[in-house]
């Protein structure tokens, strides 16, 4: 027999049981929106079976749901010691996660297991009401009880998710593709795997690329290097230098034609404090060997002199492409406040060659803000509060690994409304950005050997699972998504609808909503994340914007 129940995409299906689990009746969004449900099944017979899925209902609807299974990967490192009440479970184990299509002989059925379907919708750009009708079979197997059938209106609102300015970014690791699937750096087959992990990254909703001029100089220790990714080429005549730009522009084109819209270049200094140079690969007298690293000083004349020439052509070019809008440079990821004397000639060195362009770099403290070294800061969520009480112009926000208590994440053991309501919070607070460091990240912490994601998901018990990546390398150099990622597109659905809404009501009247449907004034640390909330939400608005 097989018990199955329509649910929430914020639930989290664990084998050995799940909490209550919030029921819906139907599914409403607006036009063009992607949206997804599941569909939670126990299997109640002693041996295993295999379950098939029929779908029946409004061709409009049909021609545009996917179905997954929602499979289990293993965590040994789920939770932090210091970590906050927001998680489900602390221990390691088996968690539900990836999203694989289904094989051909069906989906398991494990017995006396929880298990989940995942449906995801792109809902057409009509409005209307529809109709999707569900029927989960359980292959060879009779008797009463070993079907499940729901039938699930649809309803498309007649409003559109507007385009908003605000950026996303999740840092892109081609480099790890590379050592993943075996191919050789820029090889046509590694551009091909390229493209196709950039382009979900664009329709999950990032709109900002990690583009590596040089090798970034991420996730290393002091003297240690990951695998050569390098987009410009650089040759070496003396003391001059000529740089050649194909493969940077062939990856601009590429990322575009994916749907991003602006770049981020790649570090010009190490990470914590730009001590070092990052790692560049020189062409000398018919030889590549490294010209730059960790053992070349930040401000050197040697590391200055490259700068000096490197800078004004690659602007120029940026410039040609039509992208100075569009650009934005890195100096040093995270430096601490005993940093900034060398943040700050790291900086001077490289500032008027870049004059025009917006700079941008991660840190958590008011006071390196404010010694006006940094215009544009992308502040740790857990250290907005003075940030916003003296708000800078431009201000993104990040979170990562360190950001473990109160705020919102996306770790595996956490609720996933955590995940969902920084769509909420990036509305409430007009934060310009968001930024994450791990879309796909296959190494260990400080990159010291590779793993492998489908086995590993905390970086060799380096970060809390789900900090590293958002999807999977699956076979023939195709993603497999996560339920992370499908939430966290729905986070950025939430902005943009909260945006729409203000056309029509306006801002003061869209904020007194949330406030209401929260029974709180929403901050960083503090703020619903039950799956009824996200979906009174809409409604409660949706019934405001309605002409009386």
């Amino acid at each position: 027999m097989i018990k199955a129940k329509i649910i929430t995409s914020l639930e989290k299906v664990f084998p050995e049981g799940m909490q209550e689990g919030y029921e819906i009746k139907e599914i409403k969004g607006c036009l063009g929106e992607t949206v997804s449900f599941q569909i939670a099944y126990h299997w109640q017979e002693p041996m295993k079976a295999y379950g098939k899925v029929q779908m029946e209902g409004s061709k409009e609807i049909l021609d545009r749901t996917t179905v997954r299974q929602v499979e289990l990967v293993p965590s040994q490192y789920p939770w932090a010691i210091d970590g906050d009440d927001g998680y489900i479970k602390k221990e390691p184990g088996l968690y539900p996660d990836l999203l694989r299509d289904l094989p051909n002989l069906g989906f398991m059925l494990v017995p006396d297991q929880w298990r989940s379907l995942w449906f995801t919708i792109e809902l057409p750009k009509q409005p209307g009401n529809y109709e999707l009708a569900v029927q989960m079979n359980v292959e060879e197997v009779e008797g009463e009880g070993n079907e499940f059938h729901a039938v699930l209106p649809v309803q498309v609102i007649n409003q559109e998710l507007p385009q908003v300015d605000v950026r996303h970014t999740e840092w892109f690791h081609g480099d790890c593709l590379a050592d993943y699937y075996q191919v050789e750096v820029f090889s046509e087959e590694h551009w091909r795997i390229l493209e196709n992990f950039l382009a979900v990254a664009a329709k999950r909703s990032c709109d900002t690329i990690l583009t590596p001029l040089f090798t970034p100089p991420l996730d290393t220790k002091v003297g240690g290097e990951r695998k050569t990714i390098q987009l410009v080429d650089v040759k070496k005549i003396g003391d001059t230098y000529t740089f050649g730009f194909e493969k940077l522009e062939r990856w601009i084109k590429m990322c575009q034609r994916c749907g991003f819209t602006h770049f981020e270049m790649s570090h010009l200094f190490t990470q914590w404090g730009a001590k070092a140079a990052p790692k560049i690969m020189v062409e000398e007298n018919g030889e590549l060997h490294q010209e730059f690293g960790w053992d070349t000083p930040a401000t050197g004349e040697a590391y200055a002199s490259f700068l000096k020439q490197f800078l004004p052509e690659l602007t120029a070019c940026l410039k040609e492409w039509g992208l100075q809008e569009q650009v934005y440079f890195h100096i040093s990821d995270e430096p601490e406040w005993e940093q900034k004397e060398a943040y700050g000639a790291a900086r001077d060195l490289v500032k008027p060659y870049i004059e025009g362009f917006q700079m941008l770099d991660a840190l958590s403290h008011y006071n390196f803000y404010e010694t006006g070294l940094l215009e544009q800061p992308v502040c740790a969520i857990d250290h907005l509060t003075p940030f916003l009480e003296k708000r800078p112009e431009k201000l993104w926000t990040y979170y990562c690994c360190g950001q473990k208590r109160a705020v919102p994440n996306r770790f595996m053991a956490q609720h996933s409304g955590k995940n969902r309501i920084l769509g909420v919070i990036l509305y409430l607070y007009r934060l310009d950005g968001f930024l994450q460091w791990g879309y796909n990240f296959y190494n260990s912490q400080y990159s010291l050997y590779n793993i492998n994601p489908y086995m590993d998901t905390d970086a060799g018990c380096g970060f809390q699972s789900g900090d590293a990546f958002l999807v999977y390398p699956g076979k023939g150099g195709q993603p497999e998504e996560s339920i992370r990622i499908m939430v966290l597109e729905e986070a950025f659905s939430d902005l943009r609808f909260l945006y729409g809404a203000e056309e029509k009501l306006g801002r003061e009247k869209v904020e007194e909503i949330i406030r209401q449907t929260a029974d709180m004034d929403i901050t960083m640390n503090k703020y619903p994340y039950d799956p009824e909330f996200f979906l009174k939400l809409r409604e409660n608005i949706l019934t405001s914007c309605q002409p009386e």
